[in-house]
């Protein structure tokens, strides 16, 4: 109505600027994951393609004295895990341990061990696409590797683009499928160790004990087949990743972190102890795919075709888990200032600049196979093949900060505790110190140490730099 005055703006808090003038608060992620799917998320990401096929190697050279190997790096591994779900129950974050490294070391920490961390991410997809695209090529003779990888790398990046909780459906059956297969192993393999089958006889302990006995090539294969098995337990972290999007995030990481041991004691040492008294350690048959030797022997048919089921599932699931993990590493990243601000927008609840950058990284590294198998894309390997030891290195460190200020500041916090503090982390940082040196007396592994070194050297630079300019404005 003329002369009416205007409704005067609604003003915000503590006499602030209009409310109708603040900018709403932009989207951010979704807590789009259920229990069901971290539970199999968590139960499932100890099941990977590197033991089903790594295995093998490691048998080769450590004979029955492999199942010592992995049950210590099973141990290391059970610890890694328990100081980092002390910290992620405490404060969730899609960054994980990036997030805890920047809270307990500074900046440099976060970036460093976020970049490293994304860069094996993206590589592994890449190994893991032209892995699964070799099985398919080998079903159907004449397609060429190059679309099979191209389809995989377009499906999983298209699941990942969609919603956490479609990823999580996906995750949810390949994590049930590989459980499924691996404990039908274990069942039918305890079965024959016992000789209850018909017309199987119980080998006893002979592989055990004959041929060189438990140690046959001594001191140096042990240490072959620990340095095989350290490296087959990379991608547990994921699962702290995954818990922030989730219903429940403490829960969740709590319960995972809480049945890793065991997790780990069945499917990886478990495993190994059948393999190895089953079948006789030197068997040219295990170095080429163990799991498939042991199906054989028991007489079960297409033991091998059974098996590279068995592995396509495990390669696809870990370029979707893989994708996954790196997108939300770069994206938090992103939003710490860590990264390139254009790729932190979310939308509907994913951060799909990060998803497709991530997964354009793993094509370029495809690309770089095919074009420099033996050059570049070799020299991309080994800049990540001691990645992980890096990334643990930065969790327990960060632990040994984060828990004293826990203990003083919010000891509510702490549902997950490490066990004797500080002892057990103080113990764990000296293992990776100890498998880190044992990676100097082979001539393969020391070449990835030297180039980890070298990308590590380098993050580690570039974050100091970051974190001194920020210091300086």
């Amino acid at each position: 109505m003329p002369g009416t005055p205007p409704e005067p703006l609604t003003t915000g808090p503590a006499g602030g600027p209009p409310a109708a003038s603040v900018p709403p608060p932009p989207p951010s992620l979704t807590h789009g994951l259920r229990q069901r799917h971290l539970s199999m998320i968590a139960l499932g990401g100890v099941i990977g393609a590197g033991l089903f096929v790594g295995s093998g190697a490691g048998i080769a050279a450590a004979g029955p004295s492999i199942v010592l190997a992995y049950a210590a790096s099973g141990l290391l591994v059970t610890l890694v895990m328990r100081m980092l779900g002390e910290m992620s129950a405490a404060h969730p974050a899609s960054g994980s341990f990036s997030v805890h490294a920047e809270r307990a070391l500074g900046p440099w920490a976060g970036f460093t061990s976020g970049w490293i961390f994304w860069t094996l991410l993206c590589v592994a997809v890449a190994v893991e696409a032209i892995g699964a695209a070799a099985i398919v090529t080998e079903w159907l003779p004449g397609t060429p590797d190059w679309f099979w990888v191209a389809v995989f790398m377009a499906v999983f990046c298209g699941v990942n683009l969609l919603s956490v909780r479609n990823f999580g459906e996906y995750e949810f059956w390949f994590a049930a499928l590989k459980v499924a297969a691996i404990v039908l192993f274990l069942l039918l393999g305890v079965l024959a160790v016992l000789g209850l089958p018909p017309g199987t006889a119980s080998p006893g302990t002979a592989n055990l004990t004959g041929r060189g006995g438990p140690l046959p090539n001594g001191a140096e294969g042990l240490v072959v087949g620990l340095l095989a098995s350290v490296f087959a337990y990379g991608g547990l972290e994921t699962v702290t990743i995954a818990a922030a999007e989730s219903q429940d995030p403490v829960r969740g990481v709590a319960k995972a972190v809480r049945t890793a041991m065991w997790r780990i004691a069945v499917f990886y040492v478990g495993s190994m102890a059948v393999i190895v008294t089953l079948i006789p350690w030197h068997d040219p048959s295990v170095r080429e795919g163990p799991y498939a030797a042991v199906l054989d022997h028991l007489g079960i048919p297409a033991a091998a075709q059974i098996m590279n089921t068995v592995v396509l599932v495990a390669l696809l699931s870990a370029m979707n888990a893989n994708i996954y993990g790196a997108s939300r590493m770069a994206y938090s990243l992103v939003r710490r200032g860590e990264g390139p601000a254009v790729l932190g927008r979310v939308t509907g609840g994913v951060p799909r600049r990060t998803v497709l950058a991530s997964s354009a990284f793993g094509f370029f590294a495809v690309l770089l196979s095919l074009r420099w198998p033996d050059t570049v894309f070799a020299w991309l390997l080994n800049m990540v093949g001691a990645a992980v030891l890096v990334v643990w290195s930065f969790i327990a460190a960060s632990q040994l900060r984060t828990r004293r200020r826990l203990e003083r500041e919010a000891p509510e916090r702490l549902v997950v505790r490490m066990w004797l503090f500080p002892g057990l982390t103080w113990a764990s940082l000296a293992a990776v110190a100890a498998v880190l040196l044992l990676m100097l007396r082979e001539g393969d592994t020391r070449v990835q140490l030297a180039c980890t070194a070298g990308l590590t050297l380098a993050l580690a630079a570039a974050g100091l730099l970051r974190q001194r300019a920020r210091r300086d404005r």
